[in-house]
């Protein structure tokens, strides 16, 4: 038990650097959906799109008809063919900004970190409920016979299809319960759930749930590890919400609570 306490708080620590970190989701400022063509990109108020910090002029962007897009340094760098990956978005650097571009549905957006935003020191605590050890569950991990084709909709109302191929069955207090693993890959599976907690204490919109030490047979559902979605800490995410299956008609008093002055 009290390894288990000493590992759940050093995930907390883990968790709350990512969160704050260079890459987390604390310090964007700003996403910005691409059109096909030229678009330029800095503070100063000649450019497409202008931003709250950075550089006066940090480049431009340019989408071809294909859905590509050339990042085209202000310092007249050479231009860069940006590798687009809807699991691993390129990313590149200018001066204290870090952009990236990602792909939702085939669409493209630029999402721009400052990586010297003072939104991560003024993060006020993140409240958890206390530790409950019998919400951590070793559960039939059970991949089906065809995938399961799910459309799910997201913070922004911008439906995405998926497809589901394994399903997690445990029982908790004499109940019985399955849910989808909608996102990740099925060794490295992501849940998206709501339980009746998002009527007055979790986020209301969901929760993620990501699956641990998973054999061919079963997975470890932790969820005291349940965390608020990034949408919970930022206007500038799209957030997946559960598909019906993984809205449970319980209680999950583990995990992450709701965000005081959340978004």
């Amino acid at each position: 038990m009290s390894d288990y306490l000493a590992d759940l708080e050093a995930w907390k620590i883990k968790r709350l650097a990512n969160l704050k970190g260079p890459e987390g989701w604390l310090n964007i400022i700003g996403r910005f959906w691409l059109e096909n063509g030229t678009t330029t990109v800095g503070t100063a108020a000649d450019n497409d799109l202008v931003l709250s910090a950075g550089p006066e002029h940090v480049g431009s962007l340019t989408q071809d008809e294909t859905g590509g897009v050339t990042f085209t340094p202000a310092d007249r760098s050479p231009p860069q063919v940006l590798e687009l990956d809807k699991a691993h978005p390129p990313r590149f650097t200018v001066g204290q900004l870090l952009l990236e571009v990602t792909t939702l549905n085939g669409q493209n957006a630029l999402r721009i970190r400052d990586t010297q935003s003072t939104a991560p020191a003024e993060l006020a605590p993140i409240e958890y409920f206390p530790p409950r050890p019998d919400w951590r569950i070793v559960a039939d991990w059970v991949a089906l016979e065809t995938p399961k084709g799910m459309t799910v909709d997201t913070s922004k109302s911008i439906q995405t299809d998926v497809q589901a191929t394994h399903k997690a069955v445990f029982t908790h207090d004499g109940q019985n319960f399955v849910i989808y693993a909608t996102h990740g890959t099925a060794t490295s599976p992501q849940f998206v759930i709501r339980d009746l907690t998002s009527r007055d204490t979790t986020y209301p919109a969901s929760r993620f749930v990501f699956g641990e030490d998973v054999t061919e047979k079963t997975i470890v559902l932790d969820f005291n590890k349940a965390i608020n979605p990034p949408c919970a800490f930022t206007e500038h995410a799209v957030c997946p919400l559960p598909p019906p299956e993984n809205v449970l008609p319980i209680r999950i008093e583990a995990g992450e609570k709701r965000l005081a002055g959340g978004h």
